[in-house]
């Protein structure tokens, strides 16, 4: 009746070298890092929720009481708690794309060393050879591509096809690029095809796909400064129009509605024309 749960992909496993390798595709996060970011989702969303919730119940004076801080406890707990649910699967998220773009970046410095490495004759498995020991120079231990690397030269040591162990790589990453590299690098290397080719083709490839990525993220983060500067600006203008302080005098909800109906308008619309309807509204 009810179709079976599908069963979490697992972050680790160990490869045909028997070394623990990682799963790209999934991120799990540390112990730390889950503690971390609950503490601060928790407090970032409790205080936004006794901020916008805070001090109901009030005595007819206007003094807090029990139960005001009952509901002050509460409210803060509970929309602390719905913070923690949403933030914490966006923050994995997002730690998983920056490591997925290190390992990028790191793959594309890998491919151009070992094109440099191929280009001064030497062979395959010996250009992988010089790979590893010309990125410990540019990379700490920890990076990523140089246990790849690691995992890849136990693999050959231990009679393990090379083409193997890169299709291994390739699936593991999340990469297309990196994947549909394995591929290509697995037909060249058996049927003898212009691997040298292959190897600046991809690197090309993946150089632009990130200027491309860079660039658009710089169009997007210019344009969401623009709208924050406009709506800043209108405002500006209903502040210095007085409106909005008559109607905090005459009644604080209203003045809310007013500047969330008219002057959020600014993200769509331009400062001026908003500020100056808005005027012409009232």
């Amino acid at each position: 009746m009810f179709g079976k749960k599908k069963e979490k992909e697992a972050a680790y496993y160990l490869s045909e070298t028997n070394m623990r390798v990682t799963n790209y595709r999934v991120y799990q996060m540390s112990r730390m890092e889950k503690i971390l970011y609950t503490l601060i989702a928790f407090g970032a969303g409790a205080a936004v929720g006794y901020l916008f919730y805070g001090g109901l119940a009030k005595d007819v004076y206007g003094n807090a009481t029990t139960v005001t801080y009952v509901l002050n406890i509460l409210i803060s707990s509970l929309v602390g708690l719905a913070a923690v649910k949403i933030a914490i699967p966006t923050i994995a998220s997002s730690l998983k794309e920056k490591r997925t773009k290190e390992l990028k970046n790191q793959f594309r410095d890998m491919l151009d060393s070992l094109a440099t490495s191929l280009n001064s004759g030497k062979n395959v498995i010996d250009s992988f050879r010089s790979v590893e020991q010309d990125l410990r120079l540019q990379y700490e231990e920890n990076a990523y591509i140089l246990y790849e690397l690691q995992v890849i030269m136990t693999g050959i040591h231990n009679n393990i096809d090379i083409e193997t162990l890169l299709n291994d790589f390739g699936r593991r990453s999340g990469v297309e690029d990196i994947e549909s590299f394995a591929n290509v690098f697995q037909i060249c290397y058996r049927q003898g095809g212009n691997l040298k080719q292959v190897i600046r083709n991809t690197h090309s490839i993946i150089n632009d796909k990130m200027e491309m990525e860079s660039e658009i993220k710089t169009m997007v983060a210019t344009n969401n400064y623009d709208r924050g500067t406009d709506c800043a600006g209108c405002f500006d203008k209903v502040h210095e129009s007085g409106i909005c302080c008559k109607l905090c005098d005459y009644d604080r909800n209203s003045c809310y509605n007013f500047c969330y109906r008219h002057v959020c308008g600014c993200l769509f619309r331009g400062k001026e024309d908003i500020g100056n309807s808005v005027i012409r509204e009232v």
